[in-house]
């Protein structure tokens, strides 16, 4: 569960990789120096990138820069779900994203998802029908279909920044790998009573030391770190049927008034009106 490089490997005849991976069991906190592409149609799952962690209901289509630490967007996936990710360097073109001036949208682009960037409405449709007939193609109209999702997210105004500052390995290598402990420990205690001592002695650091480093990190404390994470996984469980009582001790409350109360805060519904909206039955 440490912070890993994955290597990418293109198609045959090919300067990019499309696929469909299936890692639902897996906690994959890794990082590449290819771009990548990936679209996700699930109920609900976790959005881990860089510093931004949230949930993304539905479906959810990200562009990652290159190096940018990032957690597997099938991760604990309990119903079935689609996939499809593409991933390759920055110049899978050669140097015509540089040089050619009818490229110059996709360059800027490629340049503003150093910070990750989540895109929503018409075009993540039609993206996501794109890249899902992709699939079907030979290397060459996949290539060309390819410029024409990037085309088509570059003219977009649909999207928003994830991150507010560059957060790519590069930069930071030694904090992401002490991140990537920290991420471990909240992914396995996140049930039970994560404890801020506990886990700053386990990276070397004052329990001082550790909040303030870990609030330049994710702009968040660690108890809002932690909580933020909670009501993620409690989106997922709510929507894979699991009712708000039994999902309120899954996630690690103890008080059922205390998770609605931190639910409506943080989601804008409680987890009644929650369910109600995305699955139209019974909540309790």
């Amino acid at each position: 569960m440490k912070i890993q490089l994955e290597k990418v490997i293109p198609g045959k005849g090919q300067s990019f990789k499309i696929f469909t991976p299936r890692l639902k069991h897996y906690f994959y906190w890794h990082y590449h120096p290819e771009f990548e592409l990936t679209f996700v149609e699930a109920p609900s799952g976790i959005r881990h990138v860089g510093q931004h962690v949230s949930s993304y209901l539905q479906s959810d289509l990200i562009f990652i820069g290159s190096n940018i630490p990032h957690l597997n967007f099938d991760y604990e996936l309990q119903t079935d779900y689609r996939q499809i990710v593409i991933q390759m360097k920055e110049d899978f073109v050669g140097t015509a994203l540089r040089a050619s001036p009818e490229l110059a949208a996709i360059q800027q682009l490629f340049d503003r998802s150093a910070l990750a960037l989540s895109f929503y409405g018409v075009t993540k449709k039609k993206a996501a029908e794109k890249m899902q007939r992709m699939l079907r193609l030979p290397p060459f109209e996949q290539l060309l279909c390819l410029l024409e999702v990037f085309q088509l997210l570059a003219n977009s105004s649909e999207y928003e920044l994830l991150n507010d500052r560059d957060t790519s390995v590069k930069l930071f290598l030694k904090d992401k790998v002490r991140m990537s402990s920290v991420y471990e420990y909240i992914h396995a205690s996140f049930n039970e009573n994560p404890d801020v001592n506990e886990i700053a002695a386990k990276v070397n650091l004052s329990t001082a030391a550790f909040c303030r480093y870990f609030k330049k990190q994710t702009n968040m404390t660690f108890t809002d770190f932690v909580n933020q994470y909670r009501i993620s996984q409690a989106k997922t469980y709510l929507l894979n049927g699991m009712n708000i009582s039994e999902t309120t001790y899954a996630v690690g409350f103890s008080s059922l008034s205390h998770f609605s109360q931190l639910f409506k805060k943080l989601v804008g519904d409680n987890p009644s009106e929650f369910k109600r909206k995305l699955l139209g039955g019974s909540s309790h």
